[in-house]
């Protein structure tokens, strides 16, 4: 049965429009457990239909093909099934970009943008904190983990924007040779791929990275996720990789593991800041107090006032 369920009556009446689909698809998704099943209708079909939602909406009475109808059914029961719509699409937005996304990478979430938000504070800081001599080096920042590139692809789109490309270069390092494609297609795709450096990398573990810098500001989004959450997650987070999400048995088993090489990876006053769980401000403040002691700690809320993100600080040794 198509999703609209607007061709009754011995298909007596026309094309289905777009108010038929957006029901019927709509109530599909709410009975197979959709969060936000009018919304994900609404993504769904403006991208069969190759629209914005502010186009489709503005015109509810249009007609829709049965080629288009069609289309839109199989990507409805692809989400029925949980798929998620970011991968249904192949794209999502983050920090007011599009980004290309797949199971090869996790999809960006909106409080990561908390993230970005906070390195380029730190990012302007030192830049414009003291005087830079002319043949300074551009301020190295280092994506560790970096997935589908959302982060450090904001972040040079965002430092070029503000005039300051030239002062700052990136690296972006992943374990998976899949999420660094990916990445680098986002990178070329937004026009920054000559500022940013890919190489694959565990963490920030630099034997591969022959003769690379220690970084000025480090910034990574690990999995942080216990083990015995994952399967508890929503069904669409079953379809993106499980290395993405898993922090092992108390989430934490990944950040440990960096907190150990951020000596090595950072410059004698450099900064890491690191995505972690709402629940996890104490457990990880214990980690860093035990493996970097003397480190400057400060925590930081996202937008819907949970704990998101950990900075340290390294006490200067220049």
């Amino acid at each position: 049965m198509s999703s609209s369920a607007s061709s009754a009556a011995g298909g007596a009446q026309g094309p289905s429009t777009v108010a038929d689909l957006l029901r019927g698809g709509g109530q599909r998704l709410a009975a197979a457990g959709s969060e936000s099943p009018r919304l994900d209708a609404e993504l769904l079909l403006g991208h069969v239909l190759g629209v914005g939602r502010a186009t489709l909406l503005a015109a509810p009475e249009s007609g829709v093909s049965p080629t288009q109808e069609a289309l839109f059914d199989g990507l409805i029961e692809r989400r029925a099934s949980g798929e998620p719509v970011s991968y249904i699409r192949g794209l999502k937005e983050f920090y007011g970009l599009v980004f290309s996304v797949d199971e090869r990478a996790l999809i960006p979430r909106p409080e990561t943008e908390t993230l970005v938000d906070l390195a380029l504070d730190v990012i302007a800081a030192r830049l414009t904190g003291a005087p830079r001599s002319t043949d300074a080096r551009p301020l190295l920042v280092w994506d560790v983990g970096t997935g589908g590139g959302a982060i450090c692809v904001a972040l040079a789109v965002e430092c070029r924007r503000r005039g300051y490309g030239r002062d700052v270069s990136f690296r972006a390092t992943d374990i998976s040779a899949d999420a660094l494609a990916l990445a680098t297609d986002n990178a070329v795709a937004h026009g920054v791929a000559d500022s940013i450096a890919f190489a694959k990398a565990d963490l920030a573990d630099l034997a591969d990275l022959s003769g690379a810098d220690p970084a000025d500001v480090l910034v990574a989004n690990l999995p942080y996720i216990p083990s015995a959450a994952v399967p508890e997650l929503p069904v669409a987070a079953s379809f993106e990789p499980r290395i993405a999400l898993d922090g092992g048995p108390d989430g934490l088993e990944v950040i440990r593991r960096l907190l150990a090489q951020l000596p090595a990876a950072l410059v004698g006053d450099g900064a890491a800041l690191l995505e972690i769980g709402a629940d996890q401000p104490v457990p990880v403040s214990q980690a860093a107090a035990a493996t970097l002691p003397g480190w400057m700690q400060m925590l930081h809320h996202d937008l819907a006032g949970q704990w998101r993100v950990f900075v340290l600080v390294r006490k200067s040794t220049r």
